[in-house]
């Protein structure tokens, strides 16, 4: 073997070790801002009024760590918070939306996931898996009954997500939610949105992202809080892949 046929055929083995590796262990993280709007309601039972909010940025974050084992889910845990004020919408005497005197929603939640991915072909990926969302917060109105209310519950979610590539342009589609309808309560936290392949290598890849989030909550006695609320809006991330 020559020195040029070795040299070959070792950038061969070193290009095929590195996708190995990529295969089979893989590191994501990401960041995102949430540009959130808010409306609805939220009480006690037969008292829920409806109330202005605040629009806010809001901030989640996540990792996630994918291996080549079928009977080990992959796992990912995000962080996100919803926090917002505002004014009973009834109430003709509140005239700016600045207005922040009568109610405060200010909660987090922690999303620990496992998933399987079903199917992976480089240009089509769907998963699918449960969530176990620590979620905590307070509900808070100064109005004429007063409600000032803590929620600390963890909640099972089923997860499912999708993306699909646009063939020799770097983009992709995608959809990601988490889904729970049980009694008289049904939460949902989901986006679409569309990714853009900044960086795309051998050592790290780099996404950029944008697209649609909403978060819908029924509570129906959670921790004595009813509630009918929804969060959504535009947000934009980048997300790194080692």
């Amino acid at each position: 073997m020559n020195k040029s046929t070795a040299l070959i055929a070792s950038a061969m083995m070193l290009t095929s070790y590195t996708a190995a590796a990529d295969t089979l262990f893989g590191v994501y993280a990401g960041a995102q801002g949430w540009d959130m709007a808010a409306e609805g309601s939220y009480g006690y039972q037969d008292e829920e009024l409806n109330y202005r909010f605040e629009d806010e940025t809001q901030s989640r974050f996540y990792i996630a760590l994918e291996h080549p084992i079928p009977v080990i889910p992959n796992i990912k845990i995000a962080q996100s918070e919803i926090s917002t004020c505002g004014f009973q919408s009834s109430d003709a005497s509140s005239s700016s939306s600045a207005d922040c005197s009568e109610s405060e929603i200010d909660f987090n939640y922690t999303d620990y996931t496992l998933y399987y991915e079903i199917f992976d072909n480089g240009l089509f990926s769907f998963d699918l898996g449960v969530t176990a969302k620590d979620f905590e917060g307070d509900f808070i109105a100064s109005n004429s009954f007063g409600f000032n209310e803590s929620v600390d519950e963890i909640i099972p979610m089923l997860y499912v997500a999708a993306e699909v590539g646009i063939p020799a342009t770097g983009l992709s589609v995608f959809a990601e939610g988490n889904f729970l309808s049980i009694d008289d309560s049904t939460l949902s936290d989901y986006q679409v949105g569309v990714a853009y392949a900044l960086i795309d290598n051998m050592l790290i890849d780099v996404n950029l992202s944008a697209g649609y989030r909403v978060v819908s909550l029924e509570l129906d006695d959670l921790d004595d809080v009813y509630a009918d609320l929804e969060f959504d809006g535009a947000f934009a991330g980048v997300e790194v892949h080692f």
